[in-house]
C-alpha cells in the first residue's frame, strides 16, 4: 500500500444495506460514528442509513480512498475492476471466498489481475476489517472500540481472530491497531508489519497466524526490520504432520513443518508463544528495557509450594535455576530462621515481612550468576501486600536485571498486580504464567542478540568452483536419477572445503582389496546401491577392517546381508573408506527444501541413532560464523562437544567453518532437494565428513532464479568490484557484511567531527556496538550499503561507506555517504554514488534522493554532476533528487 490505508478520508460501501442484523450494516454505522464520509453503493437502493446511495462506484462524486466490498463472491472480480477504474486506492473485501476450490481459484486469479492492472491493494477476501483506536475509526462489524494503547493485533483467521480481539478487550488491553487479514490474497503479514514498523503509536505487534505466511521473503524482511526496534509476538497452531518420515534423508525426516516454522521465527527475531494468554502477556512486557540476558532465574517466595510450581515449569520449559555464589549465600543466611537452607528457590517463610522480602530479592538479583528474579507473594498475616508491591517496584527501578512477580490470592490482589505492571514489574496470577513469560523475554533478547551479533572472520572460500557440479546434478536429474552416488556427493563437499577421508569405489572383491591396501588399514566397507537409502537398515556397512583376510570375510558378509534384507536391490559394489579412530562424537549436517520457506539447514547428533535421539536444531541459510555457532548451541550435544568424560573438546572453529561452507553450498545449489552429511565424526578434536547423500530436486531443470529456494537474500557478491584512486591505490568496493563491524567502528573513530556531521547532520562520536552492528547487518532486499576497503600495512581498512534505504511499498530510496577525511576529494564519493544509482535502477526504483548540508558545497556540486536536482521545498539540509528511468 503506497498510502496508509488505516486513515482513509472517504469510504464507499458496495452492496450497502439497511438490514440491521447484517454485519455490513454494523460496519456502516461504525463508519458514520467515526465522522468519515461514507458513500453507500447499491444499484437498487435510493438511500442507506439515511444517506443517498449511488448505483456504482463510478457515480460517487469524489475520489474514494477505500472501498468496502460486500457483494457475493462471484461478483467480486467485476466490482473490484470497477473500483480500480474509479481510482480507488484500497479495497477491503469482507466477502469470504467460496469453499469450492475451483470457484475460489478463478475469483482469486481475477482479483489479482485487477491488482496488477490498477495497482489497487486488496485486504481480504474474508477480512473483518480493521480498527484504529487513536482516530476512532472502526471499520469492522464490532460494536465497540478498544482502549488506545501501543500493541497492534494482526489476525489471519476470522473466527479465532475475533475471539482474540474480544479476549483482549475484556482484559482491557490497549491497542494501537486491530487488523483482520482474511485470505491474504494481496495484503499479507509482511505488508502490515512494514506499515506498523513506521507507526509511532505501535510499540509491539501480536500476530495470530493460521495456515499461511504470505510472501515469505517479504515477511522475513519486514519482521527482521521491525523486531530490531519493536517486538513481534506470534501465536500459531501446530502444523499438521505431512508424512515426511518417508523421506530419503535423515534431514527430510527430522526437519518437519513445526521445526522449520520455529527456525524461521527465530531468524526473524519473532517470539513464538504457545498459549493465548502468553500472547498478550508477552507482547506487553517485551518492550521493557530490562530483558534477561540468560535463562537463570532466582525464585523468592513465602510459600514453598508456589515456588516448587515455578521451578517445575522453569525446568520443563528449558530454563535454569540460578546458583547463588557463596558470598550471596552468606549474605542471605541472616535473613532466614536459624538452621534454614539457603537455596534456589529461596523460601523466606510465611512470616516474612517487607524488609526480608525486598532484601532477599535484592541480594538474589545482584548475584552475577542470576539473570532475573521472580518474587512470589501469598497473602499472610503481618504483611500488607500494597506495602510490599511499592517496595518491590522501587527495587526493580534501581536494578539492571528484570524483576517479575506473582501475586497469588483473591481479586483484591489484582490492584497490586496492576500497580506493579504500571511501574514496569510484570505481574501474574500464577507462578507458571510468570515463568513462561520470563522465558519468552529471554528468547526475545537472545533473538535480538543474534540479529546484532558480530561474527568472526572465517577462512572460507567465497566462490569455490561449482559449475561442473551444477552440470553433474542437472545431468543426473535429467536422466531420472533420484539419489547421487556417495562418490558424486563427496565431490560437492570437497569443492566447498569440507574435510573428508580417503575413499574409493570398488566394484569387486579384488578391487576392494587393492583400494584398501592403497588407503591403508583399518578401513570401512559400505555397500553401493541406488536402491539402498539407509545402509545400516540392511547390514550394508562393516567397520574396523584391519587386514585383507578380514576384508574378504566382511565383503561377502555385506553382500549376503544386503541380498537377504533387500533382495531386489541393484548392488554396484562397495566404497572403501579409511577408518577414523578414535571417534569421540558423531554429528549430522543436512539440508532440505521446505515447501513454504525453501532451504533449511540441520545440525545435531548424528550416526545410526540420529532419528532416535532427535537432538538437532535448524537454521535458514545463508549462515555466518555467529549463526553457525548459535545453530550448534541450540543442541544438547553442544555441551558434550566442549569436552565430555575424558573425551577432548571438538575444534568448534573448524565446525563453524564446515557449517558456513555447507551453507554456501546450499545457497549455491537450488537443484538440491535434500542432503545429509552423516556422520561427521570428531576425532581428537578434528571433524571429518564420512558420509554424504544428495537428493536432487526433480524439478531442478526448470529452476530459473538462482535464489528462489532461499527466504533470505544472500550476500550479493555480484556487486564486488575493484577500482583505483587517481594515485593508483586499489580499492575494493563491495556490499557490507556483519563481520565489518570492527572495521567500521575504527573508521568512525578516526573520522573528524565535521565529516560525521555531514553524514548525520549533527555531531556524532560515541556510536555503540548496537548501532554499528545494525548498520553492518543489513537486509540486502530493502537496503544496500557499499564499503570501500583498502590494504594498508598488511591490514584491511575501510575508507568510505555509502548506502541506500528503500522505502517500503514505494519506488524510492534515500542515499547517504561518508568518505574518511584522508581520502576526500579523490573521486571515491562520485564512484560510490554512481554504483548506488546503478543498483537502485536494477531494483526498479524510480527516485533516488538524499539530504545534504547547505554549506557542504562540494557534495552539492557532486550531486549536480550526477544529474540530481535540488528540491525547492527544502532549505537545510537540502533535499537532492534524481529521477530514475
Amino acid at each position: 500500500m503506497i498510502r496508509n490505508p488505516f486513515e482513509p478520508k472517504t469510504i464507499a460501501v458496495i452492496d450497502a444495506t439497511d438490514r440491521v442484523d447484517s454485519p455490513v450494516f454494523a460496519l456502516q454505522e461504525n463508519i458514520l460514528a467515526s465522522g468519515i464520509r461514507l458513500y453507500p453503493v447499491h444499484p437498487e437502493r435510493a438511500a442507506v442509513s439515511g444517506i443517498a446511495c449511488y448505483p456504482t462506484i463510478g457515480d460517487v462524486p469524489e475520489a474514494v480512498d477505500m472501498a468496502v466490498i460486500a457483494t457475493p463472491a462471484a461478483d467480486l472480480p467485476g466490482i473490484a475492476a470497477e473500483c480500480g477504474r474509479a481510482g480507488v486506492g484500497e479495497a477491503l473485501v469482507v466477502t469470504p471466498l467460496s469453499p469450492d476450490r475451483n470457484e475460489s481459484v478463478a475469483v482469486e486469479e481475477a482479483l489479482l489481475e485487477v491488482r496488477k492492472v490498477h495497482g489497487m491493494r486488496i485486504l481480504g477476501p474474508g477480512s473483518l476489517g480493521f480498527i484504529r483506536p487513536s482516530t476512532g475509526l472502526n471499520l469492522t462489524p464490532f460494536r465497540s472500540i478498544p482502549e488506545e494503547g501501543a500493541i497492534a493485533l494482526v489476525a489471519q483467521g476470522v473466527a479465532f481472530g475475533r475471539t482474540l480481539f474480544e479476549w483482549g478487550m475484556s482484559s482491557r488491553i490497549g491497542f494501537s491497531m486491530f487488523i483482520s487479514l482474511g485470505s491474504m490474497l494481496d495484503v499479507d503479514f509482511g505488508d502490515v508489519i512494514d506499515l506498523l514498523g513506521n507507526d509511532p503509536r505501535t510499540r509491539s505487534i501480536m500476530i495470530y497466524m493460521e495456515d499461511r505466511i504470505g510472501d515469505v521473503k517479504k515477511f522475513m524482511s519486514a519482521a527482521r526490520g521491525f523486531s530490531r526496534n519493536k517486538p513481534v509476538v506470534l501465536l500459531k497452531p501446530p502444523h499438521p504432520a505431512d508424512g515426511e518420515e518417508d523421506s530419503k534423508s535423515h534431514t527430510g525426516a527430522l526437519a518437519g513443518p513445526e521445526e522449520v516454522y520455529d527456525a524461521v521465527f527465530r531468524r526473524a527475531g519473532v517470539v513464538r508463544v504457545g498459549e493465548i494468554k502468553d500472547l498478550f502477556n508477552t507482547a506487553g512486557v517485551l518492550y521493557a528495557r530490562r530483558l534477561p540476558k540468560g535463562p537463570r532465574l532466582a525464585v523468592v517466595s513465602n510459600s514453598g509450594g508456589a515456588a516448587a510450581m515455578a521451578v517445575s515449569r522453569l525446568l520443563r520449559s528449558g530454563g535454569q535455576l540460578a546458583r547463588p555464589a557463596p558470598a550471596t549465600e552468606e549474605a542471605l543466611r541472616p535473613l532466614l530462621p536459624r538452621g534454614s537452607d539457603v537455596a534456589n528457590p529461596l523460601d523466606i517463610f510465611p512470616d516474612a515481612d517487607v524488609e526480608r522480602y525486598v532484601e532477599s530479592a535484592r541480594l538474589c538479583i545482584g548475584d552475577d550468576n542470576t539473570d532475573g528474579a521472580l518474587v512470589i507473594f501469598t497473602p499472610q498475616e503481618g504483611i500488607r501486600s500494597e506495602d510490599l508491591a511499592a517496595a518491590l517496584a522501587d527495587l526493580a527501578g534501581k536494578v539492571a536485571k528484570p524483576v517479575i512477580a506473582t501475586w497469588l490470592g483473591d481479586r483484591e490482589q489484582g490492584r497490586e498486580r496492576a500497580f506493579l505492571a504500571g511501574r514496569g514489574v510484570p505481574s501474574y496470577d500464577t507462578p507458571e504464567e510468570a515463568v513462561r513469560t520470563y522465558l519468552y523475554m529471554y528468547r526475545y533478547e537472545r533473538n535480538l542478540e543474534l540479529l546484532y551479533e558480530t561474527p568472526a572472520e572465517l577462512t572460507t572460500e567465497e566462490a569455490p568452483p561449482k559449475n561442473h557440479l551444477r552440470n553433474l546434478i542437472r545431468r543426473r536429474c535429467g536422466s531420472g536419477i533420484t539419489v547421487l552416488t556417495e562418490d558424486e556427493s563427496r565431490k560437492f563437499l570437497a569443492s566447498y572445503g569440507i574435510r573428508t577421508v580417503g575413499t574409493a569405489m570398488a566394484r569387486s572383491l579384488d578391487e576392494a582389496v587393492l583400494q584398501a591396501e592403497r588407503i591403508g588399514y583399518p578401513v570401512v566397507l559400505k555397500v553401493v546401491s541406488p536402491d539402498v537409502i539407509f545402509r545400516p537398515d540392511v547390514g550394508g556397512i562393516a567397520v574396523n577392517i584391519t587386514s585383507v583376510n578380514v576384508l574378504r570375510e566382511e565383503y561377502e558378509s555385506i553382500m549376503e546381508r544386503v541380498r537377504r534384507f533387500a533382495p531386489r536391490a541393484e548392488i554396484r559394489g562397495v566404497t572403501v573408506q579409511k577408518m577414523i579412530q578414535p571417534v569421540d562424537f558423531e554429528l549430522i549436517l543436512g539440508s532440505r527444501k521446505d515447501k513454504t520457506f525453501g532451504a533449511v539447514i540441520l545440525f545435531g547428533m548424528g550416526g545410526v541413532g540420529v532419528r532416535v535421539y532427535r537432538d538437532f536444531s535448524l537454521a535458514l541459510p545463508p549462515l555466518n560464523q555467529a549463526l553457525a555457532r548459535r545453530l550448534m548451541e541450540d543442541t544438547r550435544i553442544f555441551r558434550m562437544l566442549q569436552g565430555y568424560r575424558g573425551k577432548p573438546p571438538a575444534d568448534l572453529r573448524q565446525l563453524e567453518e564446515i557449517i558456513v561452507n555447507f551453507s554456501n553450498l546450499v545457497v549455491d545449489f537450488p537443484e538440491i532437494m535434500e542432503m545429509d552429511v552423516n556422520p561427521i565424526v570428531v576425532s581428537r578434536g578434528t571433524p571429518y565428513a564420512l558420509g554424504a547423500r544428495i537428493i536432487p530436486d526433480p524439478d531442478c531443470l526448470s529452476i530459473a532464479s538462482p535464489y528462489a529456494h532461499l527466504s533470505i537474500t544472500p550476500y550479493p557478491s555480484r556487486y564486488v568490484m575493484r577500482w583505483n584512486l587517481p594515485d593508483g591505490l586499489e580499492v575494493v568496493l563491495r556490499p557490507i557484511r556483519p563481520e565489518d563491524e570492527p572495521l567500521e567502528r575504527e573508521m568512525f573513530a578516526s573520522a573528524s567531527e565535521a565529516t560525521l556531521r555531514e553524514r548525520y547532520y549533527h555531531t556524532v562520536r560515541d556510536v555503540g556496538h548496537m548501532e554499528h552492528a545494525r548498520s553492518c547487518n543489513i537486509d540486502y532486499d530493502r537496503e544496500m550499503t557499499l564499503v570501500a576497503e583498502i590494504r594498508q600495512n598488511g591490514q584491511r581498512r575501510l575508507i568510505g561507506t555509502g548506502g541506500i534505504v528503500i522505502e517500503p511499498h514505494t519506488k524510492r530510496c534515500e542515499f547517504a555517504i561518508l568518505v574518511h577525511d584522508e581520502f576526500q576529494g579523490r573521486g571515491l564519493a562520485y564512484k560510490m554514488l554512481d554504483v548506488l544509482i546503478g543498483i537502485a535502477g536494477e531494483k526498479g526504483l524510480r527516485e533516488f534522493f538524499g539530504y545534504v548540508e547547505k554549506r557542504n558545497l562540494r557534495m552539492l556540486r557532486l550531486c549536480e554532476k550526477l544529474g540530481m536536482v535540488r528540491d525547492p521545498r527544502s532549505d537545510d539540509p537540502v533535499r537532492v533528487v534524481l529521477a530514475l528511468a
